[in-house]
């Protein structure tokens, strides 16, 4: 199957509008009347599309956190998908999903004078302790999640604008995406897996498969998502797109690394991560930069570290 459906318009990619879901789902039903598409309980091999945040936060200009190229992105993951739609057998989306008022947002911090942090503030544990960043919460708790946080090495605690909150725009799927994972699920006869991850106010989630921290001061604020990685490894090849290359998509990936060198090394084959079809956060405009903050550096080590580990990284017009 080659052809894409009638509806779908590339340049409407970074455009928003309402889900079209009579005209996608008759479209689907149709085809797959026309064309005997099998239901997807019948594939051999099971392949899985695996959406990372594709969500307009990130991938639709004008919002808070877009990131650079996630237009193109969406534009060549669509086409790679709608492609092979006839041979992916499930779909799976993680949703960034916040509130206003979290350690990551301007709301929870506030300076002597009362000022909250602009976006892309670093915070750092000593900052908590000298009191240069006060939060406007708990502050034993703010005090045990950035020394974790700095502990494990990975991130810095860095403030982001408002981005995903639940009931807004932002923190839905990509229209794009959303009539793409409609199409797919009537025409083969299965349901996308939505995954929502960065509900608990106390910890950051950029991997969809667990927090930074899951506890604080002996209290649980996260775990690993079981579940999640069992479904994800019920299905022999897992393609892995979405946004961002240095945040969301490594820390994802990292998980998965972790758990499979554990449990299972050569499941680590079984990860396919389409590289062009997504793209780092800017590194912010700060002269000498952080190397924490080179975030495309970071994303590009990360990619590398993955291919080294035995995962594939591959281009959406690669072979199938």
């Amino acid at each position: 199957m080659s052809s894409h459906p009638e509806f779908y318009l590339a340049a409407n990619n970074d455009k928003l509008w309402i889900e079209r879901a009579a005209v996608v789902t008759a479209s689907a039903a149709a085809r797959r009347t026309s064309e005997r598409i099998a239901a997807a309980s019948n594939d051999t091999p099971r392949i899985c599309a695996f959406g990372i945040d594709c969500q307009v936060a990130f991938c639709t200009p004008g919002a808070s956190l877009f990131v650079p190229g996630a237009v193109d992105d969406t534009t060549r993951t669509l086409d790679f998908l709608y492609r092979h739609i006839d041979r992916l057998t499930g779909l799976v989306f993680s949703l960034d999903t916040h509130n206003a008022f979290q350690v990551f947002h301007p709301a929870w911090w506030v300076d002597a004078a009362g000022a909250h942090p602009a976006p892309m503030t670093t915070i750092s544990h000593d900052d908590v302790v000298t009191g240069r960043w006060i939060p406007r919460g708990d502050r034993e708790a703010a005090l045990d999640y950035t020394r974790q946080l700095e502990a494990s090495g990975r991130y810095v605690l860095t403030i982001w604008p408002y981005h995903g909150l639940l009931g807004g725009l932002s923190h839905a799927l990509v229209p794009s995406f959303m009539e793409l994972a409609l199409y797919h699920s009537v025409l083969r006869d299965t349901p996308t897996r939505f995954e929502q991850k960065g509900t608990q106010p106390l910890t950051e989630n950029y991997s969809v498969l667990s927090p930074e921290v899951t506890t604080i001061n002996g209290g649980v604020v996260g775990a690993f998502n079981d579940a999640l990685f069992d479904h994800l490894l019920s299905f022999d090849r897992i393609y892995v797109f979405g946004q961002a290359k240095s945040h969301c998509v490594p820390a994802t990936l990292r998980d998965l690394q972790l758990r499979l060198q554990e449990r299972d090394p050569s499941s680590l084959a079984k990860i396919y991560i389409l590289e062009d079809c997504m793209s780092p956060v800017p590194a912010p405009p700060l002269s000498p930069l952080p190397p924490g903050l080179d975030f495309p550096r970071l994303a590009d080590d990360a990619i590398a570290s993955f291919r080294a580990a035995g995962m594939h990284v591959v281009k959406s017009t690669d072979p199938f």
